[in-house]
């Protein structure tokens, strides 16, 4: 495999990283970054097969030469809202396939207008293969398939405030806590306020019980469009430990997070601040899916739970897809834009493979709702 990191200096990448120096199939990686001395120095402390490369992800022409000649390209510029589409045009152009860990609902809805130029180019492209959405999509298939006549799936996460994040990630929990977002409620799409339709629900542990709320990430959005049959399909997401929850409240009141300006600007600032919030070692992610189905007249239920350092259960799943892709197991499947729950009809063997690399997934049986 020849790869292309995009953002490989990145907070998230870090595991990825790793993932590729011990995979022996992996014989070339570039670390492309707008820090190219960092990219520099990574690429001397991983071994002789990083490379660095100076990368503006504004401009597309410079990025597109970057992507050809590599088996595959991840994308872990963000925000994603600004970038996944743009990037995802460059591979196109580029006849290489791309892997990212976009997260944002907005951003789904832009890329997957690419679809037709990205089939007639034989070009995949693999948006939101991260944590949430990524192993949470791969979980909604799994139910899917398992529970009899779905009709319903709830996907939630929260995150530990001392998991380790760099300003792309705050800009985007900025945006994802800002103006309003799409859910599947009623057999209709309807569009809601962030940080609305508060619930409390029971993860993992360290995470234990946590209000969660209406937030902007993509799994409200491709579920629907991608499993037939759904009348409701709904994403909450939180923070461990709550109060932040509050103080993005504000930001919002205040009107700090209204663009994306301003919401850039303020990432910058929490970012060298961000020790002052650590949460008492909860230093773990954690998601919950809940499944429900029709059959004779019952109600059937399933959930899934997972949890995991956030920068891991996000570069799992693209490390996965990634070398699924190179491996040839989607050979059979066009050029396309393709969510998890899409391209992976039958998740179970990439369950497994994401299990060996590390993310703890809980599965429960078959219940019927009385």
């Amino acid at each position: 495999m020849k790869a292309l990191v995009l953002g490989g200096c990145a907070d998230m990448a870090v595991p990825l990283l790793k993932l590729l120096r011990d995979d022996p199939g992996v014989k070339r990686v570039v670390l492309a970054d707008l820090n190219e001395e960092k990219a520099k120095r990574l690429a001397r402390e991983y071994g002789k097969k990083f490379e660095a490369a100076y990368c503006d992800a504004n401009d597309a022409a410079g990025v597109t030469t970057l992507m050809k000649g590599n088996d595959v390209v991840f994308g872990y510029v963000g925000p994603f809202y600004v970038f996944e589409r743009p990037l995802a045009e460059c591979a196109i152009r580029a006849g290489t396939h791309y892997v990212s860990i976009a997260d944002d609902y907005d951003a789904y809805l832009e890329v997957i207008k690419l679809e037709d130029e990205a089939r007639a180019n034989k070009v995949k492209i693999l948006t939101g293969f991260g944590n949430s959405p990524g192993i949470t999509q791969i979980l909604s298939r799994k139910g899917y398939n398992d529970v009899p006549g779905t009709d319903r799936i709830n996907v939630h996460w929260c995150a530990g405030s001392d998991e380790d994040v760099g300003p792309s990630n705050l800009t985007h929990l900025f945006h994802i806590f800002n103006g309003t977002t799409l859910q599947t409620i009623g057999g209709r799409e309807v569009r809601v306020k962030t940080g609305a339709g508060k619930k409390l629900v029971e993860f993992p542990q360290p995470v234990g019980a946590n209000h969660v709320y209406y937030t902007g990430h993509a799994e409200s959005v491709s579920l629907p469009r991608n499993l037939p049959g759904l009348v409701e399909a709904t994403l909450h997401g939180g923070t461990k430990p709550h109060y932040i929850i509050r103080l993005l409240k504000l930001l919002r009141v205040l009107g700090l997070i209204k663009t994306h300006r301003r919401r850039a600007a303020m990432a910058r600032f929490f970012h060298k601040i961000e020790g002052w919030f650590a949460s008492k070692g909860i230093d773990r992610s954690v998601g919950r899916i809940d499944i429900f189905g029709k059959k004779d007249g019952k109600t059937l239920y399933k959930y899934f739970t997972y949890v995991g350092h956030i920068a891991e259960i996000t570069s799992i799943p693209a490390y996965v897809a990634a070398k699924w892709l190179v491996k040839g197991a989607f050979d059979g499947i066009p050029g396309g834009v393709y969510a998890a729950e899409r391209i992976l009809e039958k998740p179970d063997a990439f369950i497994a493979d994401m299990r060996k690399l590390g993310v703890e997934i809980f599965e429960s049986e078959i219940a019927t709702v009385s």
